[in-house]
């Protein structure tokens, strides 16, 4: 769904600045257009009480707690919506408290500190008579971050009642259970934003590399069949884009986590060589020897490919292709190890993206160094089209000037290379996509 920007009607001040209130207005006009999940809703709380869920929050996230920012998330929904015998990874634990709290700010920032923010929320219900009231806290574990931060089980679904998540001061988003309905941030409401891992132009970039990817796997099962007798599980074509993907969001999600920035350029595999060259486009301070023994990224998902299909040839109905939800089910060992390897050359990528200047991986995934300036002499770019949704088909034209280095430098790549991809990572945790579409430099946020 694309990004959409609460205008004035949403009772913005009139420096254009909106607060809690405005976003409770925001969230009521579009509560009914998010799916649901995770049960029948409640009905959305009266426009008060929303306002004053919303409030709270967002003054708790102006406080400290010993010199740390407050965070947390918290769901407004009564006790009973959850089970009673409920434990993560597979459902949702409840901890009711002896007697209830005030929802106030100062509430709020005590239980923060007791409340990772990734595996717990605070329950709040609304009294008739008490108005807010702080029941207790539930333990959802952290698969719930799958979908941002790549990970293979699916997390228990939470209520489709209202939660908010506070992750920096001032800044915070309301959820619909687990769907985004709108966020406030440096005094500005967006609705939904588009994913592009759910688009079509960012998979296409990579096509051929997880054309070469299948490729490699069809050789492995014909070996397979030919030296030893052995028939593999035929595979859904799409399980290497998400596993791949699965990689890239675990990549982006540890940056995001660490608060400092960081840069991902994925160049065409016929410009690789290029960078070696006085004149490149970025100057690689530290690259890698090609041709190491250890396995790469590409290795790694040709052998899941390889070992999923060889586990399930043995057990599965024939004919029937194998997938996601075989891999994300699955309790093979050697698929575990496996998984666990991708995982750490995740965050082994995302390590090298904190030091100075950019990680630079081929659009195959081979990693050739990292500490890369984006040359100064490439041409300036003046304006950039902000895509307005899922394709960039409907886009805003933008001036540069009010965005940093970092995102200067990338615009001015994606100018000049066509095929790049360029991931930029702010230390608030704003991510970028930035490449060309039509011709011309696009960029893209991702929620």
């Amino acid at each position: 769904m694309p990004e959409e920007n609460a205008g004035s009607e949403d009772g913005r001040d009139a420096a254009g600045y909106s607060y809690p209130a405005d976003l409770a207005r925001f969230v009521r006009d579009r509560w009914s257009d998010v799916a649901e999940g995770g049960g029948a809703a409640d009905p959305l709380p009266d426009l008060e009480t929303l306002e004053h869920f919303f409030s709270a929050c967002y003054q708790a996230s102006l406080l400290r707690e010993e010199e740390r920012p407050v965070t947390f998330r918290a769901i407004l929904a009564s006790a009973r919506r959850f089970p009673d015998h409920g434990m993560p990874p597979e459902s949702l634990q409840k901890l009711e408290f002896s007697r209830a709290f005030a929802f106030d700010a100062m509430e709020l920032r005590r239980l923060s500190v007791a409340t990772d923010m990734q595996r717990s929320l605070i329950g709040v219900r609304s009294d008739a008579h008490a108005g807010l009231q702080i029941w207790g806290l539930i333990n959802s574990g952290s698969r719930w971050l799958r979908d941002v931060q790549g990970g293979r089980r699916a997390g228990a679904p939470l209520p489709p009642a209202p939660v908010v998540h506070v992750d920096a001061p001032g800044s915070m988003a309301a959820y619909k259970g687990h769907r985004l309905v709108a966020r406030l941030q440096r005094g500005h409401i967006s609705g939904s934003r588009a994913d592009p891992f759910a688009s079509a132009w960012l998979p296409e970039q990579f096509t051929r590399f997880r054309d070469e990817l299948m490729a490699r796997h069809e050789v492995a099962a014909r070996g397979a069949l030919k030296h030893g007798g052995e028939v593999w599980a035929p595979l859904e074509p799409t399980l290497p884009r998400m596993i791949s993907e699965r990689m890239v969001k675990r990549l982006i999600a540890v940056l995001r986590e660490a608060r400092h920035g960081g840069t991902l350029i994925f160049v065409p595999v016929g410009s690789a060589q290029e960078l070696s060259t006085k004149d490149s486009y970025i100057d690689l301070k530290y690259t890698f020897r090609p041709g190491q023994p250890h396995p790469s990224f590409p290795d790694l998902v040709v052998n899941i490919l390889n070992r999923l299909a060889q586990r399930y040839g043995l057990h599965h109905r024939a004919g029937e292709a194998v997938g996601w939800d075989e891999f994300e089910r699955t309790t093979d060992e050697q698929l575990e190890a496996l998984d666990e390897a991708l995982f750490e050359t995740a965050h082994l990528i995302a390590g090298l993206a904190l030091a100075d200047g950019a990680v630079v991986l081929t659009k195959h995934h081979d990693l050739l160094g990292f500490g890369g300036m984006i040359s100064g002499r490439l041409p300036a770019v003046r304006s950039i089209a902000r895509a307005a949704d899922l394709e960039g088909d409907r886009v805003t034209m933008e001036e540069v000037e009010s965005v940093g280095a970092r995102h200067r430098s990338a615009y001015r790549l994606a100018s000049a290379l066509p095929g790049s991809v360029v991931i930029v990572i702010s230390q608030d945790g704003g991510v970028r996509f930035v490449s060309q579409k039509d011709g011309r430099v696009t960029y893209w946020e991702q929620e």
